[in-house]
């Protein structure tokens, strides 16, 4: 073997956030000898990002608290963090990433892990005081530090990361006001029942939700909506979706198209260069797919680094996504259908839905709230594709455990 050969296989990992510190383990898992580099704009441990709109937000802890890596951090498993450290070009030719220093940092395989963007409203300005987005330490620390001196708080967007900010505002007391321009909450990922299981909790906790709404202008610390109501606000909170990052991608004349395109190994159109996470789109049983959740990053972040590191595996999980708001672990899993072939509810002692959708004899997706025994259930019958009879799913009396063994 020539000494060319026998070098270690240098990995680089452009971003932190759980798809990047996946893809750092995955492939220090698959190649003890690798070189791997984790890319990080931030100056910190790569931490978990759920907490950002919940417990941080409220005060019971803080980001650090929550490493991905584990307590140990990333350094533990034997990769080389490089923090402060933005990317501005990947040079194909020579195998290179280009630091905005100008630092060039050679690889022979790269990972991006580029995660998403805000989706950005001209009317609120990003960086302006007063109005907030929420995708990091940083922005997470500052809205904190406004809540904790805040009376009221508006909230544009009544999907999972707004009402995450709603119900913490809630709890340390604010006056919270959600302005949703669909017709309910939770509009892309709910039925119609949990939606309304999940707005009346808010109801209870004292936000106000204004459904259908759309804002006609802001003036200053107020809201004119489209209505000619007025409302005032110390602060405004705007969670209204996110972009695929993959500008860096596209400038690199990777295929590009609403996210990465990478195949079912997670390999985009350069051979040496994968992508996982929430800036890719990928192959879905039911056509190309992009989704924005932790447990899916980290996940196809571990594929993709096990096959920069030489392995081929497909990536073929289940995606899930929960949210915590009040008591209320509200969790789906699996793949939502446009058009499912029928529909179940489960009756619960507590009254919380939990709701399934059916292709066939198949279950294809779920969502429930405080019902994490039964999800884990559920995800083993989505992944093994076992066959089930509807008139089981609704049944109290059967396990969905029980679902998982073959009949006799």
């Amino acid at each position: 073997m020539s000494e060319a050969l026998s070098e270690p296989r240098r990995i680089v990992i452009i971003g932190a956030g759980p798809a990047g510190v996946g893809a750092a383990m995955g492939a220090r898992a698959q190649d003890a000898a690798a070189e791997i580099t984790l890319l990080s704009e931030e100056n910190c441990e790569p931490y978990e990002k759920p907490p950002l709109s919940k417990a941080v937000l409220t005060g019971k802890a803080a980001a650090h608290d929550a490493p991905i890596a584990g307590p140990k951090g990333i350094a533990g498993h034997g990769v080389t963090i490089r923090h402060n450290t933005r990317v501005s070009t990947i040079d194909r030719g020579p195998r290179a990433v280009v630091a905005s220093t100008g630092e060039r940092i050679p690889y022979d395989a790269l990972v991006l892990a580029t995660g998403a963007r805000n989706r950005l409203l001209p009317m609120f300005p990003l960086g302006q005081p007063g109005i907030y987005y929420l995708r990091n330490h940083e922005e997470a620390v500052a809205l904190k530090a406004h809540l904790d001196r805040a009376e009221s708080v508006v909230v544009i967007g009544g999907g999972l990361i707004g009402l995450e900010v709603a119900a913490s505002a809630a709890e340390l007391g604010r006056k919270v006001t959600v302005i949703e321009v669909a017709p309910r909450i939770l509009n892309r990922v709910a039925d119609e029942e949990t939606s309304a299981f999940v707005h009346a909790r808010h109801v209870e906790h004292g936000v106000d939700i204004r459904l259908g709404a759309s804002i006609a202008k802001r003036d200053g610390h107020s809201l004119v909506l489209a209505s000619g109501e007025r409302i005032e606000a110390d602060l405004f909170v705007v969670g209204i979706g996110a972009v695929p990052d993959d500008a860096l991608a596209a400038a690199a004349g990777l295929d590009v198209k609403e996210g990465i395109i990478v195949d079912e190994q997670c390999r985009t159109s350069d051979p040496a260069i994968f992508a996982a996470g929430d800036a890719t789109r990928f192959p879905g049983p039911h056509g190309p797919v992009r989704l924005e959740n932790w447990r899916h990053a980290q996940e196809q972040g571990d594929v993709a680094g096990r096959n920069a590191a030489g392995a081929s595996v497909a990536y073929g999980s289940a995606p899930s996504f929960w949210s915590e708001q009040y008591d209320l672990y509200i969790q789906g899993v699996g793949w939502q259908l446009a058009q499912p072939a029928r529909r179940a509810r489960r009756a619960r002692e507590n009254g919380a839905p939990l709701n399934f959708e059916l292709d066939s004899n198949h279950l294809t997706y779920a969502l429930g709230i405080n019902a994490q025994r039964d999800m884990s259930a559920i995800r083993r019958l989505i992944e093994r594709k076992i066959p089930v009879d509807p008139a089981d799913l609704v049944d109290p009396a059967k396990p969905l455990a029980g679902l998982l063994k073959p009949k006799a």
